[in-house]
């Protein structure tokens, strides 16, 4: 027999439950990185995610024989909805086991909320922003995933095509060996784009060390320049400064100086930055939810021994998108990463036929390593 209950926002107890069956589920599996329950709890509190503000959720376990067997959160994004005229309810966090009734029955509850709202395709998974996990592995089942990726067992997409889904867009990503050595022609070009441009390279790792202050003040402005250049890109929507200010936090406790970027123009703005971060997987699986107090030691060791570095996102000014200044953070970011000797640099989800992002590595020979799919459903 299988029944499914909603969850409220509120029942703490509840939510517990929901977060801890996906560590559960993928218990002793060696690539997926489950999330931390800290991370969870502020994604799914209106007090704490400003995205609530323009978006409703809720959130459903399917139990089978008495057991929870399945879970999904159906996100109703007005704001995304608005921005791209669309009748769209997203769902996320969607796990199960092999039983495809259960996945069935789960679905059967965000296609009664889709009428109940006169949506007319559900979509994902994808979450409140592009800030969040979003995509179905759908190829790549045998790498790692990263903090800013989900993971899924294969049979999830027979699941999916069981119960008619389409494709709607792939996120792919890629796999690039750091050379031994820097590339002098790039950093050639970064130092003639600075010139040209009055272009400075800004002390991130002095600020955070020893200007909190002024840490922040370029960290959100590299966050307007994420919001501005992600704008046009599929599933977007705008970010308020409670948004921004909850990322740079984030942001804050995985912060390597070595391996961030940001390029201040003239006008003491940010015109390009980049942002990477060490692979933290391992912890994130030691911990089962929780850095302390098994996830502490391989936290520390992750952040300190970095093998491969995790791409969390690049972002330009559109006034500086024709100029190259993206160079710059390329020329930058090398040189890090072969400073710390880090052998990998994965660049992370990135649009199928988001063509610019996906030049930026073309020189270092790109391995195809993974695709995620937003599956899309036909509301009848």
């Amino acid at each position: 027999m299988i029944e499914v209950k909603e969850i409220s926002l509120s029942d703490k107890k509840g939510k517990k439950q929901f977060f801890k069956f996906l560590i559960d589920l993928y218990r002793g599996n060696k690539y997926a990185a489950p999330n931390f329950y800290f991370d969870e709890f502020a994604e799914f509190d209106p007090a704490v995610n400003d995205a609530f503000r323009f978006a409703d959720c809720r959130m459903f376990l399917a139990y089978k024989d008495g057991k929870i067997a399945g879970r999904i959160a159906g996100i109703w994004h007005r704001g995304a909805n608005e921005k791209f005229g669309k009748k769209e309810l997203r769902f996320t966090r969607f796990d199960v086991i092999d039983d495809f009734e259960v996945t069935k029955a789960l679905f059967e509850k965000l296609i009664a909320w889709a009428k109940e709202l006169g949506m007319e395709e559900i979509i994902g998974p994808i979450s409140f922003s592009d800030l969040n996990e979003e995509g179905m592995l759908v190829d790549g089942f045998d790498k790692e995933s990263s903090y800013i990726e989900l993971y899924n067992y294969p049979y999830y997409v027979e699941h999916m095509e069981k119960l008619g889904a389409y494709k709607v867009v792939d996120w792919t990503s890629y796999l690039i060996k750091v050379p031994e050595a820097p590339d002098m022609r790039a950093k050639k070009l970064s130092e003639e784009i600075c010139k040209k441009h009055g272009f400075r390279v800004l002390d991130m790792g002095y600020y955070f060390k020893h200007d909190k202050k002024t840490f922040d003040k370029y960290g959100m402005k590299c966050l307007d320049v994420l919001d501005e250049a992600f704008a046009p890109l599929f599933g977007t929507s705008p970010l308020n400064e409670k948004q921004k200010a909850r990322e740079l936090a984030t942001i804050k406790q995985v912060f390597v100086p070595e391996l961030a970027c940001a390029v201040a123009d003239p006008d003491d703005n940010v015109a390009v930055y980049g942002f990477m971060m060490p692979r933290i997987s391992e912890a994130m699986r030691k911990g089962k939810g929780h850095i302390f107090p098994f996830g502490l030691i391989p936290f520390i060791k992750a952040m300190n021994n970095i093998e491969v570095a995790d791409m969390m996102s690049v972002g330009v000014m559109k006034k500086y998108a024709n100029t190259g200044a993206v160079a710059v953070v390329i020329d930058k970011c090398l040189e890090g990463l072969i400073k710390l000797g880090v052998k990998y640099l994965e660049t992370g989800p990135e649009l199928e036929n988001n063509s610019n992002i996906q030049h930026l590595w073309k020189s270092y020979n790109p391995q195809l390593i993974k695709r995620r799919r937003c599956w899309g459903l036909k509301v009848l």
